[in-house]
């Protein structure tokens, strides 16, 4: 329904909502333009699944346990429901019976509910967000920039997860980021954010974050790209999707020293242009010391790269041992489905490719829904 109508939908359901609720907006980004029918359009693919609500209640609860930095309250998931189905009732028409009425209200109060609770148990155990002090700002390319992080006490994840994180310069807006290297004494993590022409989240976090800037950082998330015990890796990234995949690299890394043992990791990089592999000195070097690590640099848009050419997935396809290794994918959805394709084709088991996926969790312009807009990692 939202598709065929394009923005008319959204726009009533949020007039319908800060109408009715004025004091809600405030939760919400100054710039709704991100917004749009996110909010909408996640709301209504939940409860659609309401039948599934099995298959899909870890997906609600960490949406529960995400939506604590919005700090928002079970009265609040109300007042959206009061107004998700306020819209639905005006778009239905003569579609809108009281069985109808009664089945979306009742999915929406489950789904709810699910929120709710997950958000309580979380709230026994740890913060909605961990406060984090900018320590480096380095300009690292043309368009990526990695911020270095000392965040508190007691924020823990495992190499390969990410963590949405909001900036100083852009209130109430957050975007998930991957640390790009395995947890440190320190508590220091870094990570890389790509300039998007145009986008509010990564313009505020290259050009306006600051070192001594404090930044907020949510829960961690996501469990698919992990190392999964000695089994060897075939590590596939566009653009910034090089973070989650340094983090495991640097776990081997520290494996291989403390046992002497570990997984042989094969690391292809996609970029449009040379210039565009931004960790290509540090990688080259670990490649030319550690026996257990291969980069593998491929550049999709300049015939005068003297290394691989082409588009990152169809490379690393080739790779002889790529039937045979576990695979781990990182880059925009249009990389990620290419690169899947073409692991497939050549042999590789399904099962063995894995990628996060945070289309329906990723709250990045509000308290609910998703923000497509800026994507962080490239397409080739």
């Amino acid at each position: 329904m939202a598709a065929a109508l394009g923005d008319e939908v959204p726009l009533y359901f949020y007039s319908h909502l800060f109408l009715s609720h004025p004091e809600l907006r405030e939760m919400f980004p100054v710039s709704m333009a991100g917004q749009r029918d996110k909010l909408f359009a996640a709301l209504g693919h939940i409860v659609s699944h309401a039948d599934q609500i099995d298959e899909v209640a870890g997906f609600i609860g960490q949406l529960g346990r995400d939506h604590r930095r919005f700090s928002v309250t079970p009265e609040q998931y109300s007042m959206v429901g009061a107004s998700f189905l306020a819209t639905l009732q005006k778009y239905l028409g003569p579609e809108w019976t009281d069985e109808v009425a009664q089945s979306w209200a009742e999915a929406y109060g489950l789904i709810a509910k699910v929120m709710v609770m997950a958000a309580e148990e979380a709230s026994d155990t740890t913060p909605p967000w961990w406060e984090g002090e900018v320590t480096a700002v380095e300009r690292r390319s043309l368009d990526v920039t990695v911020l270095e992080v000392r965040v508190a006490d007691g924020f823990t994840y495992s190499p390969g997860q990410s963590a949405s994180v909001e900036v100083p310069a852009l209130p109430r807006t957050w975007r998930f980021l991957s640390p790009a290297n395995a947890p440190r004494a320190d508590g220091t993590i870094e990570l890389h954010v790509q300039l998007i022409p145009g986008g509010l989240f990564s313009t505020a976090a290259v050009r306006r974050t600051k070192v001594g800037d404090t930044v907020r950082i949510g829960a961690p998330v996501g469990d698919q790209l992990a190392l999964e015990g000695s089994r060897d890796l075939l590590m596939v990234a566009g653009g910034t999707g090089l973070a989650p995949m340094a983090a495991i690299v640097d776990a081997v890394r520290q494996q291989w020293g403390e046992y002497g043992t570990g997984p042989r990791v094969d690391l292809f990089h996609g970029a449009r242009v040379p210039w565009n592999l931004y960790d290509q000195q540090r990688l080259a070097e670990l490649d030319s010391r550690e026996p257990w690590f291969s980069y593998h640099p491929v550049v999709s848009d300049d015939a005068t790269f003297p290394g691989a050419q082409g588009y990152v997935g169809t490379v690393a396809a080739a790779h002889p041992e790529a039937p045979r290794r576990l695979a781990l994918v990182a880059g925009s959805t249009a990389m990620v489905g290419h690169t899947i394709s073409e692991l497939v084709a050549a042999g590789t088991p399904r099962a063995d490719i894995r990628y996060e996926d945070y289309a329906g969790v990723e709250d990045n312009s509000s308290a609910t829904g998703a923000d497509q807009g800026e994507v962080y990692h490239e397409h080739r």
